[in-house]
């Protein structure tokens, strides 16, 4: 049996996880939230490697609330970085292979093309610079790791861009959604689905990965096909950025370059809107 610990594991992608560990009889899976395990905490993280034989740590745990972390400075970095940090060189110290997610938001989104690996960083904000140094902190410490950027992420956990569509839709006959911002929704099973994948194939390709859907929207083409595809009948309108004013700056492009994990670990990529298709007509069944 593979063991596998699972940091953060109330939140959207390690609630993903826990469903599909029912399905899997070859992994031996905890999952522990932040009021079990304080990633930010050393002793405490120390204390929960040395009482188990982990193979593999998935690091689910993040702070990722954008606006917010623009303002509480101390404790994004320390979920972000100092967490990442930890998990680090417990996985150093007890031999333990370390897949830790990241995001889109540690690019500055001036291009027109999909993001490789090998791009250069630029964060526009708090939140994606906490993320980077988070990234930088395991590859100075380990080089048995996964580091995965996703983007976009939903699933029928936690809040969400789909529930608060669905949401606000029962309560208002027009939304206004910002159409000039363009990324790719993630269905976060599907990065669940690539996780195990990575963990199964016993590869040794350690390093930097990308992970979205296949195709990219905008925020007002995803709002548009979720309407669609559960029959919800809303008028939508496409607004500009200047309409909505953020705290934090956002990307206006940070499409993900799949190339090189879909190769690697032969991993079957689903495209954004086939996935969402699924999404909605799972939750409305």
């Amino acid at each position: 049996m593979i063991k596998i610990l699972v940091t953060g594991s109330a939140g959207q992608l390690g609630s993903c996880l826990k469903n599909k560990s029912k399905e899997q009889n070859t992994l031996d899976f905890v999952f522990l939230d932040s009021e079990a395990l304080d990633i930010t905490n050393p002793i405490q993280t120390e204390a929960v490697f040395s009482n188990h034989n982990f193979d593999y740590c998935i690091n689910c745990a993040a702070y990722t609330a954008v606006d917010n972390a623009e303002v509480d400075h101390k404790k994004a970095y320390e979920i972000n970085v100092i967490g990442p940090k930890n998990l680090a060189e417990a996985s150093n110290k007890f031999g333990v292979t370390l897949i830790h997610i990241s995001t889109d938001f540690v690019f500055n989104g001036n291009t027109n093309r999909p993001y490789k690996e090998t791009d250069l960083t630029e964060p526009l904000g708090v939140y994606g610079q906490t993320k980077l140094d988070g990234e930088g902190a395991i590859q100075a410490i380990l080089d048995s790791y996964y580091i995965i950027r996703t983007s976009w992420l939903y699933s029928e956990f936690k809040n969400n861009f789909v529930k608060t569509m669905l949401k606000l839709a029962q309560e208002k006959d027009e939304l206004n959604v910002v159409n000039d911002q363009k990324g790719t929704p993630t269905n976060a099973n599907d990065l669940a689905d690539a996780i195990i994948n990575i963990v199964i194939s016993r590869k040794k390709g350690f390093g930097l990965y990308h992970f979205s859907n296949l195709g990219e929207t905008t925020w007002y083409g995803f709002a548009k096909a979720i309407f669609e595809i559960s029959k919800t009948k809303i008028k939508v309108n496409p607004v500009t950025s200047v309409a909505f004013v953020t705290t934090a700056k956002r990307p206006k492009y940070s499409v993900l370059d799949k190339t090189k994990i879909s190769s690697v670990f032969n991993i079957n990529i689903p495209n954004w809107k086939v996935s969402l298709d699924n999404h909605i007509k799972a939750i409305q069944s």
